[in-house]
């Protein structure tokens, strides 16, 4: 075989290669699991479980002296003005079903 005609074969087969696993790479796949369908009560209940947990670490934080006495005010009343949100919109919903 000609050393040229073997060059080309196998620069082609190279390249046949990297095309298909570019493709595999990067083809979406079809197959994606969006996962459970949640509904905005549950979503409200998961929020209002990161809030608190937000704040006892906020608490912890600033007893250990992470945070200055005005920086722990500010986001504690942030955190408590999200919660006192989340809190009105979960009762709204519940006082919607009943």
């Amino acid at each position: 075989m000609n050393p040229a005609i073997f060059d080309y074969i196998m620069k082609m087969v190279c390249c046949v290669l990297a095309a298909g696993i570019l493709i595999y790479v990067f083809y979406p796949s079809r197959d994606t699991n969006t996962g459970v369908v949640k509904t905005r009560a549950a979503y409200l209940y998961e929020r209002k479980e990161v809030v608190y947990e937000n704040l006892r670490d906020l608490s912890f934080e600033f007893k250990s002296g992470k945070f200055t006495q005005a920086d722990y005010d500010g986001m504690r009343l942030g955190l408590e003005a999200e919660a006192a949100r989340i809190l009105a919109e979960i009762e709204m919903l519940e006082s919607a079903k009943a």
